[in-house]
């Protein structure tokens, strides 16, 4: 009987033992899916945040590349005196052909040197390298509804520092003839099919404009399509390009003329 009730806890006891070691051994190869998961999920973050870097800075040399090719590589005139005689009605151009690049944006809330090309276009191909213009809204300047999209995420993530607009901040719209003034005024989010936003009048199809604005989309929330996020300004005047840039974005200007 004695004997018996060896055998039994011996039994007992490496049937514990088994257990354990399958419990261990299912421990370490969770704990391996586990780290391995986090460190696939560091070096993915790490890799956009790298490449949104690169692009970003990319985008930056092409804006300031256009910017230098329409001073012609010369010295640009001096900034514009905040009580310079109004400069009228703002020139308005032609609609540029597809894909090119017609246009910087200068945003100071997004940062110093902040610049980026614009292309005519809102396709995957023109928004890899660009910020677009979406065909068929207002030219820089026209009365209607001058609107523009950017990522938030990847591809340089031109759009990235969007929500940290504040009212009042200045937008500058930059071509061949000059830089447009619009000042932020308000944000909104839509679903994808909101496209109401780019009408001439936002929000409102087949009213005729009579004000001059600036609409931003881009995705939300970040790294999704689910929703767009819509940055709304209005006009506020023009600089045309023989009297100089406006005193607040010469620094980004100068930069690249004499870069």
């Amino acid at each position: 009987m004695i004997l018996e009730d060896g055998r039994r806890a011996a039994r007992a006891n490496a049937r514990k033992k088994a257990q354990s070691t399958k419990v261990s051994v299912v421990g370490v190869i969770g704990e391996i899916f586990i780290t391995g998961g986090v460190l696939v999920l560091l070096f993915l973050g790490w890799q956009l945040w790298l490449n949104d870097l690169i692009e970003g800075n990319e985008q930056t040399e092409v804006a300031q590349e256009l910017q230098n090719e329409w001073t012609k590589g010369g010295v640009i005139a001096p900034p514009a005196p905040p009580d310079r005689p109004d400069p009228g009605e703002p020139f308005v151009a032609a609609e540029p052909s597809f894909a090119s690049q017609f246009a910087t944006l200068i945003v100071p809330r997004f940062g110093a040197d902040w610049v980026k090309p614009v292309r005519e276009g809102v396709g995957t191909s023109e928004l890899a390298d660009s910020l677009g213009h979406y065909p068929g809204t207002a030219m820089p300047g026209a009365v209607g509804n001058a609107a523009f999209a950017g990522h938030r995420t990847g591809w340089g993530a031109p759009f990235g520092p969007i929500i940290d607009l504040q009212i009042g901040d200045s937008i500058y719209v930059e071509t061949e003839d000059g830089w447009y003034k619009y000042v932020y005024r308000s944000m909104e989010y839509v679903m994808p099919t909101g496209v109401e936003v780019l009408e001439a009048v936002p929000n409102v199809p087949g009213l005729d404009p009579l004000d001059r604005i600036i609409t931003l989309t881009s995705c939300n929330p970040p790294l999704t399509a689910a929703e767009r996020i819509i940055a709304y300004g209005v006009y506020d005047t023009w600089y045309p390009r023989a009297g100089g840039p406006p005193a607040e974005i010469s620094g980004v200007v100068s930069a690249s003329a004499g870069g």
